[in-house]
């Protein structure tokens, strides 16, 4: 305790006052280019429309022109920002600028907890990358301060079953016994932060620090040591972000993402954490958390409003920051802070389907950003971003619809002298398609520039190697601004249906993500067939109204015609590794290998079989670990239904009963053991007769209790099973890494 209240007399107010200063300016100074830059350019359109905005229909266009600019724009200086300070060696005001090497690495650390929540996700690549994490951690010699929990949401019995058996299998596997935990919640209400709430509650006080993990996520046992240090020599620092970049991306869609990430992100990064500095935004996961301000300002309440607007929030990171700003803490983003990574979707219709979850929480941050008192105006201002994130597309949208029926007036109606009935000239309208180009390239140019800024940034620090020389990266750079041209449109329409969807409060299934699978055709068809008949209605129309205006629609209207097959073909793995033996989408990790994809490779887990609910009956070793990990002790109704439920599954087989009931089945000891016993007398044309004549003959009942050392052979083994109920911290005490149910 000496030492850090040492740590934080060090912190000196005129510090923190430097960087607020520094934040003011540099914000001014953003908002005036933006600005400036937006009104020069809507100016520019009103040359370039006939009527001179003259009518409501122009001046809608106007309007929405002078949003779209602005949102471009602000990106644009971002970029620019990020480049001319990694030209001078990064930003001044940083945290890891305030202290050297030296005295950063002779920090003590403090106790933190890394969580894993997850819900029916893939279960060798989520715990397979925890386990990377873990070992990289023990390789940093600072393991001890660490603890790690997985936090199952899922509901699938067939799913908490397998990962309860693989947690089992890492503990062994790592000898993690008292270090990795896992915990399933038998009710997951919030989502994702009420499985985080739910652990604070239980464990908070034991925890100085959290870092909290996706389960596509893998951080450098390096890196987790510097951020825990970062926080002890900062104390008023509340959430502490990195910038993860994309890795480990196979299919077409995410090496392009994850190219994209590696060249421009360090750009936007270091400008966007520039311009935020101690007023950052919290993107949920990879990240460290510290505990006791957390748990005493984020709780996050219920909407109180009516539809979208009612009930818990989903997107719940951006407004986490915002309270711990209003409470007083700091939340940075670092940029510096390397080896932080997660993963692409490996498809665009995965990226979608996640997109419009997202898309729905961040709508509902509108609530938040006109009700809530007292949060900063960066905060605000970061809820806003990511609102536009989102409502840019319906705001495009809605430009192509306005300039479509503009055009439309002009080819098919008489022209309107007199659009103001108490005008006395006429207004003559004037078509400018010089001035219009222009406009055009301009818009462009805002796209690019960063791109090549990029490039760039890469030759200025000898980074051109790790993306296969300077001839595959510019040859990279054109093929991710072809791909990145023909996604915009689709992605356009696709999150333009989502906020209408959202705005209209339309129920989502929450599901776990896709991390690894192709696009079928099929799926692919089903899901872009209403944007690529748009996408050919409008060329239609447009080619029936005016042959130019045809060719005006053609960048739009293309990739919506062909959505289908282009998603088919970006998620191909063949066509990205394929690529990438070209040296083309190269990434470092890639080129010089990477300790923490060579640990996800060397999964400890990988090619291990996992039970389902049936194997967890049969199989005498699988059998013994779940029901040493489920609960006892059931009495009164709940052990009358268990009853009734172990009949029905005895004499009708488990095809008979629902997922919920095979899940109270699964949670209940005694009725697992029961099962057990009953099966292996079961008669053998009975249901469960075939799955265990099934059962004994497959590889996994051959050499039994290969998957998990069967707990009954090793009475010492600190997986044996309990010999008493569950203590009132929810552990069980045989089990040392069992958080309970």
């Amino acid at each position: 305790m000496a030492a850090i209240e040492e740590l934080e007399s060090s912190v000196s107010a005129p510090r923190v006052h430097c960087w607020r200063l520094a934040a003011l300016w540099r914000r001014t100074l953003l908002l005036m280019l933006v600005i400036g830059q937006t009104g020069l350019a809507t100016w520019f359109m009103l040359s370039v429309l006939p009527y001179r905005g003259g009518n409501a229909l122009e001046l809608g266009m106007l309007v929405l022109f002078a949003l779209l600019f602005c949102w471009i724009s602000f990106g644009f200086w971002i970029a620019v920002a990020g480049f001319v300070l990694r030209r001078v060696g990064g930003d001044p005001q940083s945290l890891l600028r305030r202290q050297d090497a030296a005295e950063l690495a002779a920090t003590p650390l403090g106790r933190t907890a890394i969580l894993m929540p997850i819900y029916h996700e893939p279960i060798e690549r989520s715990l397979g990358g925890l386990s990377a994490v873990y070992q990289s951690l023990e390789r940093t010699g600072q393991l001890e301060h660490f603890d790690f929990y997985i936090l199952s949401d899922s509901r699938d019995p067939d799913v908490w079953l397998q990962e309860q058996a693989a947690w089992a299998q890492l503990v062994e596997r790592l000898g993690a016994h008292c270090r990795l935990f896992y915990r399933r919640r038998q009710l997951n209400l919030n989502y994702k932060s009420g499985n985080v709430g739910d652990f604070l509650r239980r464990w908070g006080r034991d925890y100085q620090y959290m870092v909290v993990l996706d389960a596509d996520s893998l951080m450098g046992g390096d890196t987790l040591v510097r951020m825990v240090q970062l926080m002890q020599r900062h104390p008023r620092v509340g959430i502490l972000q990195t910038g993860p970049g994309l890795l480990n991306g196979r299919s077409l869609f995410a090496r392009v993402q994850q190219f994209s990430s590696q060249l421009y992100g360090p750009l936007f990064a270091t400008g966007l954490a520039a311009v935020q500095l101690g007023e950052a935004a919290f993107w949920g996961h990879n990240a460290i958390l510290r505990v006791q301000p957390f748990m005493a300002h984020c709780g996050l309440r219920k909407l109180p409003g009516w539809g979208l607007f009612r009930g818990p929030i989903m997107s719940h990171d951006f407004v986490e920051a915002a309270y711990l700003g209003r409470a007083g803490h700091e939340v940075w983003l670092e940029s510096g802070l390397g080896d932080s990574w997660e993963e692409s979707p490996p498809s665009l219709v995965d990226e979608l389907t996640r997109d419009r979850r997202w898309a729905k929480g961040n709508m509902q941050h509108l609530w938040l950003l006109l009700c809530s008192r007292k949060l900063r105006l960066a905060h605000r201002m970061a809820l806003l971003n990511g609102i536009m994130a989102y409502l840019a597309s319906p705001l495009w949208l809605a430009f192509l619809v306005l300039t479509t029926i503009a055009t439309t007036r002009l080819v098919l109606w008489p022209i309107n002298y007199f659009p103001d009935p108490h005008q006395l000239y006429p207004l003559w309208p004037q078509w400018q398609p010089l001035r219009a180009l222009s406009l055009v390239l301009c818009t462009l140019a805002l796209l690019f520039i960063p791109k090549f800024l990029g490039v760039a940034d890469a030759a200025l620090t000898r980074r051109l190697a790790n993306f296969g020389g300077g001839l595959r990266l510019f040859a990279s750079v054109l093929l991710e601004i072809l791909v990145s041209a023909l996604l915009a449109p689709i992605r356009m329409l696709s999150h333009s249906r989502y906020v209408i969807e959202a705005l209209l409060n339309i129920q989502l299934r929450w599901a776990g993500q896709n991390r690894t699978s192709e696009t079928g055709w099929v799926r692919a068809l089903l899901h872009h067939a209403p944007g690529s008949l748009l996408g050919a209605g409008w060329a239609a129309f447009a080619l029936w109204l005016k042959p130019m205006f045809f060719y005006w629609s053609l960048p739009v209207a293309i990739p919506l015609i062909l959505a289908a097959p282009i998603s088919v073909m970006l998620s191909r793995v063949q066509l990205g590794q394929r690529l990438r033996r070209w040296g083309l989408l190269l990434t470092a990790e890639e080129r010089r290998g990477s300790q923490l994809l060579e640990d996800l490779s060397n999964n400890p887990l990988a090619g291990s079989h996992q039970p389902d609910f049936c194997e967890s009956v049969i199989h005498p070793g699988y059998n013994a670990l779940q029901a040493a990990l489920a609960r006892r002790g059931r009495t009164g109704l709940r052990r009358q239904r268990l009853q009734a439920l172990r009949r029905r599954c005895i004499e009708l087989g488990p095809g008979d009963l629902s997922k919920s009931e095979r899940s109270l089945l699964a949670q209940d000891a005694e009725s697992l053991q029961l099962l057990h016993q009953q099966v292996w007398r079961a008669a053998p044309r009975s249901p469960w007769g075939r799955l265990l004549g099934r059962q004994i003959v497959s590889p996994c009942m051959s050499v039994p209790g290969a998957a998990v050392p069967a707990p009954a052979d090793r009475p010492d083994h600190p997986l044996s099973p309990p010999t008493e109920g569950v203590t009132d911290d929810g552990h069980l005490p045989g089990y040392p890494g069992y958080a309970g149910q």
